[in-house]
C-alpha cells in the first residue's frame, strides 16, 4: 500500500502484532469488528519498520514474544516514546509487565483473551469509541 492510499484511509487505523498467525487473524477480527481498518505485522521488529513509514496509527495491539530483536515491550515504550499519541495495548500468556515494562498510556492484557477483554480495554482508552483519522 502506498503512503497516499494509506493516509486515504477515513477509519481509525490499528497495528496488531503477533507472530502466531491465528491469534493475530483472530485479534485482528475482534478490533476490525471495533471499527478499526487494521494492518498485521508478524514482529516487533516489522512493526517498529511499519511505523516508521506510516505512523499515523491510533492504536498498537502485540504480542511480547514475537520474535526479533524486540519484544513487545519494547516496543511499547519505543512507541510511546516516538509516538505518544498512539494507544498500547500489551498481551502475553507468558510473561506479566514487571516495574518499567509498560509505558503509562499502556494496558496489559494476558492471554488467552476473550473478544469481550479487548473490547473492554479498547473501551478503557477510547470512552467515546476510536478516533477517526479525519
Amino acid at each position: 500500500m502506498s503512503s497516499k492510499q494509506f493516509d486515504e484511509i477515513s477509519q481509525p487505523i490499528a497495528l496488531v502484532v503477533d507472530d502466531e498467525p491465528l491469534i493475530r487473524m483472530d485479534t485482528a477480527d475482534i478490533i476490525s469488528g471495533a471499527g478499526y481498518y487494521v494492518v498485521e505485522a508478524s514482529s516487533a521488529d516489522d512493526a517498529f519498520a511499519f511505523l516508521i513509514k506510516y505512523n499515523s496509527l491510533q492504536l498498537l495491539f502485540t504480542d511480547v514474544y514475537t520474535g526479533g530483536d524486540m519484544d513487545g515491550f519494547q516496543l511499547a515504550r519505543k512507541v510511546a516514546e516516538r509516538w505518544p499519541g498512539i494507544e498500547v495495548v500489551v498481551a502475553s500468556g507468558a510473561r506479566l509487565p514487571n516495574d518499567g515494562d509498560l509505558p503509562d498510556n499502556a494496558s496489559f492484557i494476558q492471554k488467552p483473551f476473550s473478544a469481550e477483554t479487548v473490547l473492554g480495554v479498547l473501551l478503557e482508552h477510547f470512552p467515546n469509541g476510536p478516533r477517526s483519522k479525519c
